[in-house]
């Protein structure tokens, strides 16, 4: 089966309900068949063809019982972060013949947890699911959406959801059946105005609303690994590069910060890399008030430094940050890979 090789570009962005990220499966009503802290995974969902639980057949995914009542199956997730929903991916990627018919999600914000009592708002009207495919669909505010081409039964006067903030989503199958994944991407929208002027937040943080937006390759790992919360949990958790035998290469990686500031401290890990770190490094940053980084005055941060393998690199007298910086480059030589990158600094 294909993956995401028809990915749009909203899958570049956050997947704000991933169980790395933060996200929780908080409720379903029914889980028989396979558990609903399945569909958060970060893992590729597996086939095992000879695996079964006292339960029936073992799934990678969150699948429940044939329905023989009135009503439909649904599953809650709270998001890592509070943010603006741009897109979907339902995946039912090994269900054949036991995925749902269709599905819909809605949405809230309930920033004290209480969901229950919140105001669910439709993002995804009624959308056909196919078995063993991944769905990638745009969050709306209630338009018409094409799936695999197809039109879906979503009422045509809806809107694409562009500014709307939420926190939780609700996942509705119809009747029953079984969900490999689902991805929920967005934007972080953190509210700036509680941060003092001396707070120290972590700039490069995307839980914080930082984002990877450009790299020169990512051929092991996805380059937002290296702003995701917490240490990398193996090799394939951090942003890697395929051996490069050019003479004096350098690949880079480009974070828009999550708020315009001025950096203080920074941390390098390579956490897990241990014949393929990095030789050296070098950070330097640019202030701009867009992504595109053409014409960008970019001004060292931290002079090209040795790496050690599998080491938290700190780094405060090392660093010269004058200015408020938009953007930062991370340049390593001359490849490999690095699992996590900590920027430490005030806002502006």
């Amino acid at each position: 089966m294909e993956r995401t090789e028809r990915a749009p570009a909203f899958t570049h962005l956050i997947d704000l309900a991933a169980e790395r990220f933060g996200g929780q499966v908080l409720w379903c009503t029914d889980d028989f068949f396979a558990e609903k802290e399945n569909l958060i995974k970060p893992s590729t969902p597996v086939f095992i063809a000879d695996k079964y639980t006292d339960r029936g057949k073992w799934m990678d995914g969150w699948e429940s019982r044939r329905k023989r009542t009135e009503g439909h199956d649904q599953a809650v997730i709270k998001l890592g972060a509070a943010g603006v929903i741009k897109g979907f991916d339902v995946d039912t990627a090994h269900f054949l013949g036991n995925q749902p018919q269709s599905c819909t999600i809605e949405a809230c914000y309930a920033p004290d947890g209480n969901w229950e009592k919140a105001e669910w708002v439709e993002v995804l009207g009624k959308t056909v699911l196919n078995p063993g495919s991944q769905h990638f669909v745009e969050a709306v505010v209630g338009s018409s959406l094409l799936v695999d081409g197809l039109p879906t039964t979503t009422p045509s006067n809806q809107q694409p959801a562009t500014n709307n903030q939420f926190t939780h989503v609700k996942l509705h199958i119809y009747p029953d059946g079984g969900v490999a994944r689902l991805r929920v991407y967005g934007e972080v929208k953190r509210d700036w105005s509680t941060v003092k002027p001396d707070e120290i937040v972590d700039l490069a943080s995307a839980q914080n609303g930082a984002l990877s937006i450009q790299c020169n390759d990512m051929f092991f790992s996805h380059m937002n690994n290296l702003i995701m919360p917490g240490r990398g949990v193996h090799m394939g958790d951090g942003w890697e590069t395929k051996r490069n035998r050019t003479p004096n290469n350098r690949d880079w990686v480009i974070v828009r910060l999550a708020h315009k500031g001025i950096i203080q401290k920074a941390l390098i890990d390579t956490c897990h890399f241990k014949g393929n770190y990095p030789d050296s490094f070098t950070l330097e940053g640019c202030n701009s008030d867009r992504d595109d980084l053409t014409n960008a005055q970019w001004s060292t941060i931290i002079e090209r430094t040795k790496l050690q393998a599998d080491y938290e690199h700190p780094f405060e007298k090392e660093v010269v940050c004058k200015a408020p910086v938009s953007h930062v480059r991370l340049s390593i030589f001359p490849d490999g890979g690095v699992s996590r990158m900590r920027l430490w600094g005030t806002i502006v």
